[in-house]
């Protein structure tokens, strides 16, 4: 398995969380808690990579 570091940015409302991947366009998500939030991105963040590449194949 590759393994990316990725910078992502995590914004609180009064909503809950809401995260995102500045170097992936489209990839983002929200949690109601900040762990919520952590594992959706990085969810968000395999589904895209993973698109990617099959999209390359």
């Amino acid at each position: 398995m590759t393994k990316y570091v990725l910078p992502i940015v995590i914004e609180k409302d009064e909503d809950g969380y809401f995260a995102f991947c500045p170097e992936l366009q489209g990839c983002y998500t929200q949690g109601e808690t900040y762990e919520e939030v952590l594992a959706n991105i990085e969810d968000a963040i395999r589904l895209h990579l993973e698109d990617r590449v099959a999209r390359c194949h």
